[in-house]
């Protein structure tokens, strides 16, 4: 089964995160397949428009890190990446507190990660990404590298490992919301519900759920009507303002930050918890002082 599905109707490529068993959990192949789809659709001459969404009860949970935090990875022989900083056993004995943790290795492997994501945000043409349920951790890496958010109004999106053990490596918050409503969020680890996205200025819309799909439609339809070198043209535009705003530069940051996160020892108290009760577990400990866990 692929991890991400992608189809094409009319004027609009469908790009569609499938591990709903996993709440969507981002894995290799996931992001792999992203970045395929991504590129097919921008190649795709009768394509004006891409919306980005979710199979299952969620858009996207963030990392699927049981494995990775309870220490019970296996090696990898997939495309050759057995011995590379994209083999979970490499990254497992980095990340493992009785060794000498080699920053550049992370950053190997998680830059490639955000070059994924912002595929999205370079492609040349529009992405609208569809989030209902939830869109939290590097979920929101995703979102926030799609053009426009279309957000349920009682969904949530949020990023909670900037309490421990995280930090947001696309670093879009700040681009999206201004510096004061980013560090908000970042300082707590707080979620925003879609209504509060869309006050926020984070979504373009934030329908009742029942309304959700029938509202993303109308918006993607509405896009798709454009001549596409048109489309191509103002997002372009666009996007130059952020990048001569350093996000670059912000992004680099972020992600060896993100590597840095694990080595503190808050972060390896984390990791240790979850090593010895569970992922889970160490999610409760972390959210329920905050009085959100699993909401």
């Amino acid at each position: 089964m692929s991890a991400v599905e992608h189809a094409v109707t009319g004027r609009v490529a469908r790009v569609t995160l499938n591990r709903p068993e996993r709440g969507n959990g981002i894995n290799r192949a996931l992001v792999t397949e992203l970045q395929d789809a991504v590129e097919r659709a921008d190649l795709d001459a009768a394509v004006h428009v891409i919306l980005l969404s979710g199979n299952g009860k969620g858009f996207c949970a963030g990392y699927d890190l049981v494995e990775s935090a309870e220490g019970a990875v296996g090696p990898t022989d997939a495309d050759g990446l057995s011995g590379t900083p994209l083999d979970p056993l490499v990254m497992m004995k980095n990340h493992n507190p009785a060794e000498i943790w080699d920053p550049m290795v992370d950053y190997a492997m998680m830059s490639r990660n955000v070059r994924a994501f912002m595929s999205l945000f370079h492609c040349s043409k529009p992405v609208v990404c569809k989030v209902h349920g939830f869109c939290v951790a590097g979920g929101t890496d995703m979102a926030l590298c799609s053009d426009l958010l279309v957000i349920a109004a009682d969904a949530k999106i949020g990023y909670a490992p900037a309490r421990v053990w995280g930090s947001p490596t696309t670093s879009m918050w700040a681009y999206r919301l201004g510096p004061q409503r980013a560090k908000r969020l970042l300082f707590t680890g707080d979620c925003l519900s879609g209504a509060e996205a869309l006050d926020w200025g984070l979504a373009i819309e934030a329908p009742a759920p029942e309304a959700l799909d029938e509202r993303t439609e109308a918006l993607v339809a509405r896009v798709a009507r454009l001549p596409v070198n048109q489309l191509q043209m103002m997002k372009l535009l666009v996007n130059q303002s952020l990048y001569a705003q350093g996000l670059h530069a912000t992004q680099l940051i972020g992600t060896v930050f993100d590597g840095i996160t694990r080595h503190t020892k808050e972060g390896y108290e984390f990791q240790a918890l979850a090593a010895r009760d569970g992922f889970r577990a160490a999610v409760r400990a972390r959210d329920e002082p905050f009085g959100d866990y699993g909401r």
